[in-house]
């Protein structure tokens, strides 16, 4: 048998990152971060406690990759040609990705969602990505830095503030963006966790988002 190419050694190694994480993810959410040990992720993942050190330093290091990949994914379409613009099209092209990737893996968003509602992961969460703002700096791929998550918020910010020619003079942008990410996280909770509504009213409701917010 031949030699392994880097190539392949590089795709077994991601394989098993995959692996770890995945297994880290089911039980950090249906455990607690905090209850489960590197020993019991090792063990479920098949692998020995040692081999789990030459992927990830820590628990914590662990977390953090699952959050980065986890966010990484639903920002892919954010901004989609990273100009720090974002246009109407862009931004429904957003909405549309981002509920599609939901709905096409709800078990692993129910597991994901459950993680980041525990306040140990979620102050973990604050503060790795805290930032101040004229720190930003424009990132060219959808990474997960504190500079990206600034540089995100500016970006949404600034899209609703440009909403306001031809409204009401007492039309405030900001309030219409919070209503509306609150409606996103309102709609993906019961999109992840509901596998009651039909197809036909799913495709109105976002629809529906993207006629009120674009």
């Amino acid at each position: 048998m031949s030699p392994r190419k880097p190539s392949q050694f590089k795709e077994i190694r991601e394989e098993k990152r995959s692996l770890i994480m995945d297994t880290a993810l089911e039980h950090f959410a249906k455990e607690g971060f905090h209850s489960t040990t590197i020993n019991h992720i090792a063990k479920h993942a098949g692998i020995s406690k040692g081999l789990m050190y030459n992927y990830f330093s820590s628990k914590d290091e662990l977390l953090a990759e699952i959050i980065d990949r986890s966010v990484s994914e639903m920002y892919l379409y954010f901004d989609a040609d990273r100009d720090g613009f974002l246009s109407d099209e862009e931004f429904e092209l957003f909405i549309r990705k981002i509920f599609k990737l939901l709905k096409e893996n709800r078990s692993f968003w129910r597991l994901f969602f459950q993680l980041m509602i525990q306040k140990d992961v979620m102050d973990n969460y604050l503060k790795r990505y805290k930032v101040r703002p004229e720190k930003s700096k424009q990132q060219t791929s959808a990474n997960i830095t504190p500079a990206f998550i600034s540089d995100v918020n500016k970006i949404f910010t600034d899209y609703f503030l440009r909403r306001r020619t031809n409204r009401p003079k007492d039309y405030d942008p900001i309030v219409d963006m919070n209503l509306c990410i609150s409606t996103l996280k309102g709609f993906a909770m019961s999109t992840v966790f509901s596998d009651e509504m039909e197809d036909n009213l799913y495709e109105k409701t976002i629809n529906r988002i993207i006629e009120i917010y674009k």
